[in-house]
């Protein structure tokens, strides 16, 4: 199975999709590692959708294994939310997309200014970049998450709880 994590940086993807992997013994596809890794080839200064791609054939690779595997990425538009199940369909696997959110402002902004990145490689963002982020709607039906006021654990409990029963362990 595929679990594909999407919402705007802050809200709380990475820290879910990190639990959520211990809990079920997933993998976990993290954007941002790879785009740090990709950005410290000296050949590199600009990314498009290289992490992306890369991402997708981790993935797949997994799921082929028999992984569950669980992407962390803003996933910001249509194109990557549907490349992401292009991945699931190649694999003959089923797909859950989940978006999460953070629907207290204040907190959402606390986080992001507050947080500290642990990857070195890659700069801070600002509440303003998040603000600015160009994020579509999603256009079909999946799993929204809301932390506002919820420990990581009520949230990884809500996001099992959604999941079919072969996804659990």
């Amino acid at each position: 199975m595929l679990i594909v994590l999407g919402g705007l940086p802050g809200a709380g993807k990475t820290t879910i999709a990190r639990e959520l992997a211990r809990a079920i013994d997933a993998v976990h596809i993290r954007i941002d590692s790879i785009e740090q890794a990709l950005l410290e080839s000296p050949r590199i200064t600009t990314l498009y959708d290289e992490s992306y791609r890369v991402a997708y054939a981790v993935a797949e690779d997994n799921l082929r294994l028999g992984r569950i595997v669980i992407a962390d990425s803003v996933n910001p538009l249509d194109i990557t939310r549907d490349a992401w199940l292009r991945s699931a369909n190649r694999a003959q696997v089923a797909a859950v997309e989940v978006e999460i959110e953070c629907s207290d402002p204040a907190e959402h902004r606390r986080r992001v200014e507050e947080r500290f990145g642990d990857l070195p490689g890659l700069p801070a963002l600002t509440w303003q970049d998040v603000v600015d982020r160009e994020y579509h709607t999603w256009p079909r039906e999946h799993l929204v998450i809301d932390t506002a006021g919820r420990t990581v654990e009520q949230c990884v409990a809500l996001l099992r709880a959604a999941l079919p029963a072969k996804a659990m362990v």
